[in-house]
C-alpha cells in the first residue's frame, strides 16, 4: 500500500495546489476559463496524438488487454441506462451523470500510470487513450443530444459535433499515424511531446481550480451515486473483464488504475456546449476527484 500512496499522493497534491491558488485569486479569475480551453483545443489532444503516435506495441498483446477496457465501458453504460428507468432524473442532470460514471480523467491516469509504473506502463496507456477516449466521447455526445436537449438532435447534427471534437480528431490522428508506421517526423515529435508534458501539470492543476466542494453537497445523493459507480463499481468492472479475456501483470494494473481514476474534467465543457446539467457536472467532477484520493488507492491494493 506504501509504494501506492507515494505514487499517487503527488499527483493528489498538484490538484490540491490548483484548488488553494484559485481560492486565492491567484493569479486572477481571468485565466481558468482560457486555460481550460488551451488544455482541452491544444495540449490534451497533443498529449493524445502524441501518446497515440510514438507507442511501441510490438511487443504486446494489446487485444486482450482492449477488450477488457471496451467491455468494462460498455457494462457501466448498461447499468447507467437500467438506472435511467428507475431513477428521478431529468435528461440534462441524467447526461451529467452519465458522463461522470463513464468518462475518465487522462490527466490523472497518464500521472498516476506514469509515477507507479514508468514508460512501460505510459506505454500501455495508450491502449487505454485509443479505446476508451473516441469511444467515451462519442457516446457522451450521443447521450447529451439524445436527453440534454428540447429534443433528440438529428444524425447529421451528431456527425458535426463529433467531427469537430479535438480529443476524438487527436486520438484518430495517433492512431493512423502508429498505424502506417509514420510516426511523428522530425521536429514534430519533440514539439508535441512539449506540449502534451504541459497537459499533463497544467491539467491536474485546472482540476484543483475547478473543484466546487459547496455545490457537491448540495446535490449529495447524486454526486454520491456517481462517485460510487465511477471510483467504485467501475474498477471492478475492469477487473472482473481482465479475468474474463486473461489479462495480468502490468496491462492489468493498467486497465484497473484507468478505471479507478475520477470524472473526466471536460465533461463539463462538454455539457455546457450542449445543453447538458453544467453545475451537476462540476459538482460530480468535485465529489470524484476528493474521494478518488482515498478510492484509487484502495482499489489498487484491494484488485492488484
Amino acid at each position: 500500500m506504501l509504494p501506492i500512496l507515494n505514487s499517487l499522493v503527488p499527483v493528489f497534491l498538484v490538484i490540491a495546489l490548483g484548488f488553494v491558488i484559485k481560492r486565492m485569486d491567484f493569479p486572477g479569475e481571468g485565466l481558468w476559463v482560457p486555460l481550460d480551453r488551451l488544455t482541452y483545443y491544444i495540449f490534451f489532444p497533443a498529449l493524445l496524438l502524441h501518446t497515440l503516435a510514438t507507442a511501441n506495441l510490438a511487443d504486446y498483446d494489446i487485444w486482450p488487454m482492449a477488450s477488457a477496457l471496451g467491455a468494462g465501458l460498455f457494462s457501466m453504460v448498461a447499468i447507467l441506462m437500467l438506472l435511467k428507468a428507475v431513477l428521478p432524473l431529468t435528461g440534462p442532470q441524467f447526461s451529467s451523470v452519465f458522463q461522470g460514471a463513464a468518462r475518465w480523467n487522462g490527466f490523472v491516469a497518464l500521472a498516476a500510470i506514469g509515477s507507479l509504473f514508468g514508460p512501460e506502463g505510459v506505454t500501455l496507456a495508450a491502449v487505454s487513450f485509443a479505446v476508451l477516449v473516441p469511444t467515451v466521447n462519442v457516446l457522451s455526445v450521443l447521450i447529451l443530444t439524445r436527453y440534454a436537449g428540447d429534443e433528440p438532435a438529428g444524425m447529421g447534427a451528431v456527425l458535426r459535433l463529433l467531427s469537430k471534437n479535438p480529443l476524438i480528431l487527436a486520438c484518430a490522428a495517433g492512431i493512423v499515424l502508429n498505424v502506417t508506421g509514420i510516426d511523428l517526423p522530425g521536429p514534430l515529435a519533440p514539439t508535441f511531446d512539449i506540449l502534451g508534458a504541459a497537459a499533463l501539470t497544467i491539467g491536474l492543476i485546472a482540476i484543483g481550480a475547478g473543484l466546487q466542494p459547496a455545490h457537491a453537497l448540495e446535490t449529495g445523493w447524486i454526486v454520491a451515486l456517481t462517485s460510487g459507480l465511477k471510483l467504485l463499481v467501475m474498477p471492478a468492472l475492469m477487473a472482473g473483464w481482465c479475468i474474463v479475456f486473461g489479462v495480468t501483470g502490468l496491462p492489468a494494473a493498467v486497465v484497473l488504475l484507468c478505471g479507478a481514476v475520477p470524472g473526466a474534467t471536460s465533461s463539463y465543457i462538454l455539457a455546457r456546449q450542449l445543453g447538458g446539467d453544467a453545475t451537476l457536472m462540476a459538482s460530480l467532477i468535485t465529489g470524484s476527484t476528493i474521494l478518488a484520493a482515498i478510492t484509487m488507492p484502495l482499489m489498487l491494493w484491494l484488485l492488484t
